[in-house]
Parts: structure tokens; sequence; C-alpha cells
């Protein structure tokens, strides 16, 4: 059986209906996915894939170190703050941790240093482990889902980085991976801060 004229036209209509149908989600799925898109970049990504920069204020967290105590940053202003961001499986951070210890902790946590070892989403019996393999004195907290991290980089930016915080809460220097010159430059500016004048 042919279709008539009648058909003819009802199934042109038809593939008219379906192509300005298809036209309309075309455009709602192109302005969604500008306006998700504009969203998305709401945050600035900097070097490194940090999301702070140098001169912002450090955004606020609660912290519970591992086997100890909650506090949030902001209960830290007045003293100058080092997040160690970390994690056991990393051999940057391995290395890195040592020199902390000895070159930044223990010359200055009578000067009003704290440092702060955060833990990259690990349970709590992994990071006491770690702290002690390590043998470092310094506090390690933990960070579940990486919430703390994602406040200042790119969740799946490398962990191995330090945020030094001053006694106002301004974010005043960053570093990234372990190098003796940059981590030097780190040295210097903290133990420059911690000699200012509160």
């Amino acid at each position: 059986m042919h279709a008539g004229p009648a058909q003819i036209g009802h199934h042109k209509k038809y593939g008219q209906h379906t192509d300005t149908n298809m036209k309309r989600i075309f455009s709602i799925g192109a302005a969604l996915l500008i306006v998700m898109t504009a969203y998305s970049q709401d945050q600035t990504v900097y070097e490194h894939g940090y999301l702070v920069k140098v001169g912002d204020m450090a955004p606020d967290f609660t912290v519970r170190e591992a086997g100890g105590e909650s506090y949030s940053l902001s209960d830290l202003r007045g003293k100058v703050v080092m997040l160690q961001f970390t994690a056991s499986w990393c051999s940057v951070c391995r290395k890195e941790m040592p020199f902390i210890e000895d070159e930044v902790w223990l010359p200055g946590k009578d000067k009003g240093l704290v440092v702060i070892g955060i833990d990259r989403d690990e349970p709590e019996s992994t990071v006491l482990k770690f702290r002690d393999d390590m043998k470092i004195s310094y506090p390690l907290a933990l960070d579940p889902g990486a919430g703390i991290f994602a406040l200042f980089a790119q969740k799946e930016a490398g962990v191995t980085r330090n945020v030094i915080i001053n006694r106002e809460g301004e974010i005043i220097f960053l570093t990234r991976l372990f190098e003796r010159q940059e981590f030097d430059e780190m040295k210097r500016v903290i133990f420059s801060e911690l000699e200012k004048k509160q």
C-alpha cells in the first residue's frame, strides 16, 4: 500500500517538528554547557594547580589531628602556620618531611610556629603509622575525601605542597614538590615572619 499525499504531507510536517525539537534540545544543551563551564571557571586556577595565591586570606577549615584534637585554622590566628599537604604513599613528601622536622619545626615551634601535616584521604591508622615511620614530632591531621586539600588546590593536583600563613591568616608563600632552593626561600619567609613584632 502506497502513502497518499495526505500521509506524505503528515510525514513532512512530523519531520519538521522533529527537526525543530532537536534544535531546541541542542540549544538547551549548549546553553547548559556554557553555564556549567562558566560556573566551573568561577575558581581561578593558578600555577601548580593552586586555587589560592600569595596575598589571599587562607580559607578556613576544621581539622582533626590523627590521635588528637580538632580545631579550626582561624583558631591559630596570632601564630605563623605551615600546612604541609602529604600522604604516606608520596615519595617526595617522605623525602621532604625530615627537613621540615629538623629545619623548620624544631627551630620554630617555640617562636610561634605551627606545622600541620595534612594527610590526603587516608585512614587514621595509616596516618599514625606514617608519622611513626617518619619519626616526626609535628602533628599529622586527617583529610577525608581531600576536602581541605581542595580548598587550596585542584583535587587532582599532586600533594607535595606547603602553604605558609602569617599571623593575620594571609598566605605568604606557596611551594610545590621539594626543591632545595625553594625550600630555603620558604624557610627565610617563615623565620622572617616569626621575627616580626606581634
